[in-house]
């Protein structure tokens, strides 16, 4: 679609034209012939001289072609710009981080998978966190692995494959044997303070006991909440479990609470896809669509067709005057007598 960026220079057609009448016309004064004997020349003429100036009449084909020129110029004059079909984008309006438990207990085979074969924690965790990035499409997610210490194993993004891949190269221990659980809130916390969406989410899956943070997860939960962070807490393992690697139910709990999210407890595999299930339904897909027209220039289109028709134009002059001048100078035929 053909549009353009200044349509009220238009206003400025008539402009030629009132040059024309307002301005005095161009004059130069010169003598149009000087010779010693003026006097005789006049009585012999009988003509009376005086001043004045001789405007030679402009053919219709040189106005024609000012016209057209001008109307051209104006055109390009006005920015004219070739508008293309609208491009969609979808911009994620919701951040989503995962805080994924790698402490040594999460080492422990007591979960099945779906085919029904005895499998680690953090192997049955991985294969339903799969499932779940995967109808995230959309959004921006983030991953955060703890032990020791946590450790932004994804910043966010939008390339989901990118979490699930990073997910799946993910191994027990390797962020150490322990368990800081409020230490990861507030890495996540972190990585919220160049989010600019409204909706920021964080999904926390722990089997044990806070053993190894410098923050109490519940103090990192009221700072979460000040920022407009919800947390959901996911328990998985057995909830009779003593020790360090015992589940502190209640700090999760808490945590859930204080930020206006769910406390999920699962034990087993399909109680726990059972719970991703229901935050996807919960968290749901957000997205705003972004239209967007690209509008491409075409000033260049009449400024051609301008210099094009004035150099048509010119030739045709130069041509007509050549052939004039071959006519003019040709010897003149001298007809035969017939004997």
């Amino acid at each position: 679609m053909l549009s353009f960026a200044y349509p009220w220079l238009v206003l400025l057609a008539p402009l030629p034209l009132a040059i024309w009448w307002l301005l005095p016309p161009h004059s130069d004064r010169r003598a149009s012939l000087r010779v010693s004997f003026f006097d005789r020349l006049v009585a012999l003429s009988g003509q009376r001289p005086r001043q004045g100036g001789v405007v030679r009449p402009r053919g219709w084909l040189g106005l024609a072609t000012l016209i057209v020129s001008w109307c051209f110029v104006l055109a390009a004059l006005t920015r004219p710009q070739w508008i293309e079909p609208p491009l969609h984008r979808d911009q994620p309006t919701r951040d989503l981080l995962l805080l994924v438990d790698l402490s040594g207990s999460m080492g422990a085979a007591d979960f099945v998978d779906a085919s029904g074969r005895t499998v680690d924690r953090l192997t049955a965790v991985k294969q339903v966190l799969d499932e779940f990035l995967a109808q995230r499409k959309g959004d921006r997610a983030g991953i955060v692995v703890f032990g020791d210490a946590p450790f932004a194993l994804v910043p966010f993004t939008t390339d989901l494959d990118l979490c699930r891949e990073l997910l799946r190269d993910t191994v027990v221990g390797m962020a150490g044997p322990r368990t800081a659980f409020g230490d990861a809130i507030g890495l996540g916390i972190g990585l919220f303070d160049k989010s600019t969406v409204k909706a920021k989410t964080i999904i926390a899956l722990t089997d044990g006991n806070d053993t190894a943070s410098k923050v109490p997860p519940a103090e990192a939960a009221a700072v979460a909440k000040d920022r407009g962070i919800v947390i959901h807490t996911v328990a998985i393992g057995d909830p009779t479990t003593i020790g360090e690697d015992k589940l502190d139910e209640a700090a999760l709990t808490k945590v859930a609470n204080a930020t206006g999210g769910g406390f999920y407890r699962a034990l087993d595999r399909t109680q726990l896809a059972q719970i991703y299930d229901r935050l996807n339904a919960i968290e749901t897909r957000r997205i705003d669509t972004v239209t967007f027209r690209p509008k491409r220039d075409v000033y260049w289109v009449p400024l051609a067709a301008a210099l094009l028709l004035s150099l048509v134009v010119q030739a045709a002059r130069l041509l007509a005057h050549r052939h004039a001048g071959s006519a003019r100078h040709a010897p003149p035929t001298i007809p035969r007598l017939a004997p």
